[in-house]
C-alpha cells in the first residue's frame, strides 16, 4: 500500500494539470459559440491566454511524466531485472538507492535480502564442499539410496566399486545415474533394514572380496523412512591374514606336535627297556635326534624371521664367489636328488661371477630354501636346473642373475602373488609327502635378497613347474 501511495501522491499534480488542459480545451470551443456576445479584441485575448496556458500545461505535464519514469517507472523497471538476476544464481546482484522514500527503502531491503542470500548460499556451498572432500578422501566405499532403492550420492571409492560390481559407468564424474539401485550383494540387507528401520552391520563375500558393510536408515524431512546410508569397507586383505594367521597356528602345531610326540614316545621306549640291544637303543636314540633337529630347524625359521622383519638380523659383507657357492649348493644336495630319481643341473658357469658385498652364509640359506622346495614338489624323473649369469639392470648397473628351475607341480596362478607372504602357504592336496612346510621359507628368501639391496622373482605355470630368479647388484 505504501508504493501506491507513493505513485498516487507523485500523480496528483499531473492530474490537475490534464484537467486544466481539458478546461481550456472546453473554454475555447464555448468561446466559438458565443462570439456573437464578445469583441473581437477580448476574444482575441482570451484565446491567446488558452493558448498560452495550454502550452504550459503540456510542457508541465511533460516534465512531470520524465519525472515519474525516473523516480518510480524506471527504479521499478530495476529491481524487477535484478530479481531476475539473483533467481538465476547472480547473488551479488545489488541496487542503486536513489532516494529515501518508500521505493529507496525498497531498494535498501533488496539489497539486503541480496546479501543474507549470497551469506546463505555461500556457507551452504563451503558445507557442501566440506562434505565433499571428507567423502572424496574416504578410503571406504560410501552409498546413499533413496527409499526405492535408487542410489542418490556416492563417493569415488563407491563408484568405483559400482562399476566393478555391475560392469556401469556413469556420464558424468560423480554423478549417479539413475538407473542404478541398490546391487545385489546389499540387496538383503537394504530390505532388512528398511522393514525394520535400524543399522545393520556384517560382511559380504563379492568375487574374490570380503567388505564389512554398516547400513543406516536415513530419514525424510517428513520424518519417515528416506532411505539408507551405506558404509563399506573392504577388509579381504585383514580376511586373508586371518585365514593364514589360523592355518599358521595350526600348522606349527601339528610340526612341533609330531616330533614331540615321537620323542616322547621314544624316550619312554628307552626308559621301558623296550630296546634290547645297542644297535635298537642307538635306533631309538638317533629317531629321537633327528625330530629335535626337525623343532630347532622350525623354531630357527620363525626367529630368523623375526629378526629380518625387525631388522636385528647380523650379516657379514664380504666378496663372494657365486660360482664356489652354487658348487657347494650343488654338491649338498646332489645326493638327495639322486635318492629321489631328480636330476640336479648344474648349468654354464660364467667367469668372473662376483659379488662385492654379499654373505655367503645367506645367500647359501636362500638357495637352500628354494632347491628344498623345488625337491619337494618335483617328481622323479624330472630335473631341477641350478644357474647364475651377469646381466645389465634396469639402471643400467651390473647384476647377478642366480636362476633356480624345476620341472615339478607349478605354482597356481591365484597363489603367485602370496607366495612370499609370511605364513602363506598353497593348497596343502599338491604336497607330495607328509613333510609340510610352515609358510616361513620364502618369507625369509624374500627379506634375505631384499637385504641384500636384491630382488626375486618367479614365474610358474601348473603341472609345468617353477622358476625363481634372483637379481643381485655386483657392487
Amino acid at each position: 500500500m505504501a508504493i501506491w501511495r507513493t505513485v498516487v501522491g507523485k500523480l496528483w499534480l499531473t492530474i490537475i494539470l490534464l484537467v486544466a488542459v481539458v478546461i481550456s480545451t472546453v473554454g475555447l470551443f464555448l468561446l466559438k459559440i458565443v462570439d456573437v456576445t464578445v469583441s473581437a479584441d477580448s476574444l482575441a485575448e482570451i484565446k491567446h491566454l488558452f493558448i498560452y496556458s495550454g502550452a504550459v500545461g503540456f510542457l508541465l505535464t511533460t516534465f512531470f511524466a520524465f519525472f515519474l519514469l525516473t523516480k518510480i517507472t524506471q527504479p521499478l523497471r530495476e529491481m524487477k531485472q535484478a530479481a531476475n538476476r539473483v533467481a538465476q544464481g547472480e547473488y551479488s546482484t545489488r541496487l542503486v538507492v536513489r532516494s529515501w522514500d518508500e521505493i529507496g527503502e525498497l531498494a535498501n531491503s533488496f539489497n539486503q535480502m541480496a546479501s543474507e542470500l549470497n551469506t546463505l548460499i555461500r556457507d551452504i556451498q563451503h558445507e557442501r564442499d566440506q562434505l565433499d572432500g571428507v567423502l572424496r578422501s574416504m578410503s571406504d566405499a560410501v552409498l546413499l539410496f533413496d527409499a526405492n532403492g535408487r542410489v542418490k550420492l556416492t563417493n569415488p571409492e563407491g563408484q568405483h566399486l559400482l562399476e566393478i560390481w555391475r560392469g556401469l559407468k556413469w556420464e558424468d564424474e560423480g554423478e549417479p545415474d539413475e538407473r542404478v539401485t541398490v546391487p545385489d550383494p546389499l540387496r538383503d540387507i537394504y530390505d532388512t533394514l528398511i522393514a525394520k528401520g535400524t543399522t545393520h552391520t556384517g560382511k559380504i563375500h563379492v568375487q574374490s572380496g570380503v567388505w564389512s558393510v554398516v547400513m543406516t536408515p536415513v530419514a525424510s524431512g517428513e520424518g519417515s523412512g528416506g532411505g539408507a546410508v551405506a558404509v563399506l569397507r573392504d577388509v579381504t586383505e585383514e580376511f586373508r591374514v586371518d585365514k593364514m594367521r589360523k592355518d599358521f597356528v595350526a600348522n606349527v602345531s601339528h610340526e612341533i606336535r609330531t616330533p614331540v610326540a615321537m620323542v616322547q614316545g621314544y624316550s619312554e621306549a628307552l626308559l621301558d627297556d623296550i630296546a634290547q640291544t645297542p644297535e635298537e637303543r642307538r635306533e631309538l636314540v638317533q629317531v629321537i635326534h633327528d625330530e629335535s633337529l626337525r623343532m630347532g630347524r622350525l623354531v630357527k625359521d620363525l626367529l630368523d624371521l623375526a629378526r629380518l622383519e625387525a631388522g636385528y638380523l647380523d650379516m657379514t659383507m664380504q666378496e663372494v664367489d657365486v660360482n664356489a657357492l652354487l658348487q657347494r649348493v650343488h654338491r649338498k644336495f646332489s645326493a638327495l636328488a639322486k635318492e629321489r630319481g631328480i636330476e640336479l643341473i648344474r648349468s654354464g658357469e660364467d667367469s668372473g661371477l662376483l659379488l662385492r658385498r654379499a654373505d655367503p652364509d645367506r645367500l647359501e640359506q636362500v638357495l637352500t630354501n628354494l632347491l628344498d622346495n623345488a625337491l619337494r614338489h618335483t617328481a622323479s624323473g624330472a630335473s631341477i636346473t641350478l644357474g647364475a649369469c651377469t646381466r645389465s639392470g634396469d639402471k643400467g648397473d651390473r647384476q647377478i642373475e642366480i636362476v633356480v628351475k624345476d620341472e615339478g607341480e607349478g605354482i597356481p596362478t591365484e597363489d603367485l602373488p602370496y607366495i612370499f607372504v609370511r605364513f602363506y602357504k598353497a593348497d596343502k592336496a599338491r604336497k607330495r609327502d607328509s613333510k609340510v612346510g610352515t609358510g616361513l621359507g620364502l618369507a625369509i628368501v624374500r627379506n634375505l635378497v631384499e637385504a641384500h639391496e636384491g630382488t626375486i622373482r618367479v614365474s610358474s605355470a601348473l603341472g609345468e613347474g617353477t622358476e625363481f630368479k634372483l637379481l643381485i647388484p655386483a657392487g
